[in-house]
């Protein structure tokens, strides 16, 4: 099982699980498809956004564990 990280782009996250989607999309995230933000890092996208990156990839990555 892949495991996401901070440090990770949205790019890499996007291409693990499509279902990640949704998580992202809640937190804000609607450029997915933006260039910049295919590798822009977690943890950059979470600042921008002003959400707390641990709670989200404990999110991604609890939903990974139910694949």
């Amino acid at each position: 099982m892949a495991a996401i990280t901070k440090d990770m782009t949205i790019g890499e996250i996007l291409s693990t699980d499509a279902g990640l989607v949704p998580i992202l999309l809640e937190t804000g995230m609607h450029c997915l498809g933006c260039p910049s933000a295919q590798a822009e890092s977690l943890e950059d996208a979470c600042m921008v956004h002003g959400t707390d990156v641990d709670t989200i990839v404990d999110k991604m990555n609890a939903y990974l564990e139910t694949k």
